[in-house]
């Protein structure tokens, strides 16, 4: 195969390209790269091995995926941006009025509303259905700003069907595979690379003890019986800020929170609804391990339910791989017979 540029002038010029962002884009990604491409798919058993469904994990291709849930001031700034009339509803009233999880509240009248963000921005957003997960990767494909949310990634009709990934996508809602390797896939264990049993590089949970003794967080709820936990409250958050537990929330792949805060979308397909994983601080313990996957119907919002987002791996790193095949192509040409 003959590239079509064969000098690193070109191939720096083209990362000028591929490393530019839009003037107008007010969200950035803090994004890990998950290689490894053809890894093995997870063989252990477990809830998730039902009648027709195979194991998990197996990806043939590097990508990005982020750090962090997506944040409420990420999503506010979504909002703000691609939502000044909210046609299709990206606002749900609870993100302002539930205090377990609150954080946006909107003001103004159709055609100049606004959001605002109250609290810490830096918790994952909430009360989000499947499709305005879809709608705000829609967005960030298409470069932020005035973006199109209904075209992209996706291609939307309402809020009806179970659209899949468009060819081409630069952002997209994960796939389950996608999100269970960068959860649990550690290309070092064992020395030939195998799964942990948590998103922590862990086959055990994590204590759920943090600063604040009633706060529910990396390890679920369990709100009467984990140590470290009160009762449930109606007007405590039990959010964290995405990353507060560090290296002992981190997958292999430099992940956080792929356990707990709160259940993270991704685009499988099971039955008439989309697949869920991580569990959440509603939910208990026994939700958060790779052998536990769960189903929401794609138009459902929930105060547990969250994302984060998946691209196309690094431009530095796809540059270095074409400049290392030019070089090659270049040495064959002028190899002597």
């Amino acid at each position: 195969m003959k590239l079509p540029i064969h000098n690193t002038a070109g191939l720096a010029f083209l990362a000028g390209i591929a490393l530019s962002t839009p003037a107008f884009a007010v969200v950035t990604i803090d994004y890990v790269t998950v290689g490894n491409a053809g890894n093995a798919a997870d063989p252990a058993d477990g809830d998730q091995n039902t009648a027709g469904v195979q194991n998990f994990g197996r990806v043939d291709y590097a990508y990005q995926i982020g750090k962090n849930e997506v944040t409420i001031s990420q999503y506010a700034e979504f909002l703000n941006n691609a939502a000044k009339t909210d046609t299709h509803g990206l606002w749900n009233s609870r993100m302002g009025s539930n205090a377990n999880i609150a954080g946006i509240t909107r003001g103004g009248n159709s055609g100049s509303f606004s959001y605002s963000v109250t609290g810490s921005g830096l918790r994952p957003i909430t009360f989000v259905s499947w499709f305005d997960a879809a709608r705000f990767t829609n967005w960030m494909h298409n470069g932020q700003g005035s973006g199109s949310t209904e075209t992209g990634a996706y291609t939307l009709n309402g809020n009806i069907g179970l659209p899949i990934r468009n060819l081409g996508a630069n952002v997209w809602i994960p796939s389950e595979n996608e999100w269970y390797k960068a959860a649990y896939y550690d290309p070092t264990k064992g020395g030939t690379g195998g799964y942990w049993l948590h998103a922590n590089q862990s086959d055990s949970m994590t204590s759920n003890n943090f600063a604040d003794p009633g706060a529910a967080n990396y390890g679920a709820g369990d709100f009467a019986t984990t140590p470290g936990n009160d009762a449930y409250s109606w007007s405590q958050n039990y959010l964290t800020d995405v990353g507060a537990y560090g290296l002992d929330s981190e997958s292999s792949y430099g992940t956080n929170d792929q356990a707990g805060n709160v259940w993270e979308w991704n685009d499988a397909v099971i039955g008439s609804s989309r697949g869920l994983r991580g569990g959440s601080w509603l939910n208990y313990s026994v939700n958060l391990p790779a052998s536990y996957r769960f189903d929401f119907s794609p138009s459902d919002e929930g105060s547990f339910a969250g994302f984060r987002v998946a691209s196309v791996p690094e431009p530095s790193a796809l540059l270095l791989t074409l400049i290392a095949a030019s070089v090659s192509l270049t040495r064959r040409r002028r190899s002597p017979l």
